[in-house]
C-alpha cells in the first residue's frame, strides 16, 4: 500500500509522513495479524514520486499496490491528478492490480473525529 501526501520543501514534512506510514503498518498489522507494507509516496516536491514509488513496488515482487491519498478534498489532485498518475501505471504494468482508495475526507470517521477536535 501506498499512503501518497501532497510533498512539501519543509523536510519535517517528509518525516512526519514516514512515521505516519509506520504507525499506519503497525496499526493495519495489529488488527489482522500479518505484516503490513505502507509505503511513502508523494504527488509533488518530495520523493518517491508516485509512479516511482509503483514501480518500486512492483520490482519488488508486488502483484497488488493500493494507492491510499492522504487528502483532505477532492480537489484536482484528487479528481484529475492522481487518477492519471494511477492509470498510466496500469498501463506500464499490465499484469499488476493497481487499486486506487478514496482520499481520507470522504471517510464519515473524519467527522467524529473533527468534532473530538472541537470539543478538546
Amino acid at each position: 500500500t501506498l499512503l501518497v501526501a501532497h510533498g512539501s520543501r519543509n523536510p519535517l514534512a517528509s518525516a512526519t509522513h514516514e512515521r505516519l506510514c509506520r504507525a499506519v503498518a503497525a496499526s493495519a498489522a495489529g488488527t489482522t495479524g500479518e505484516s503490513v507494507t505502507v509505503l511513502p509516496a508523494y504527488l509533488e516536491l518530495s520523493a518517491p514520486s508516485i509512479p516511482d514509488a509503483i514501480d518500486d513496488a512492483v520490482a519488488a515482487g508486488s502483484t497488488v499496490v493500493r494507492v491510499v491519498p492522504h487528502f483532505l478534498g477532492p480537489g484536482n489532485h484528487v479528481s484529475v491528478d492522481i487518477p492519471a498518475i494511477v492509470d498510466a501505471a496500469r498501463t506500464r504494468h499490465p499484469g499488476v492490480t493497481i487499486e486506487l482508495a478514496e482520499h481520507l475526507g470522504a471517510d464519515p470517521a473524519l467527522v467524529d473525529l473533527l468534532a473530538a477536535r472541537v470539543l478538546a
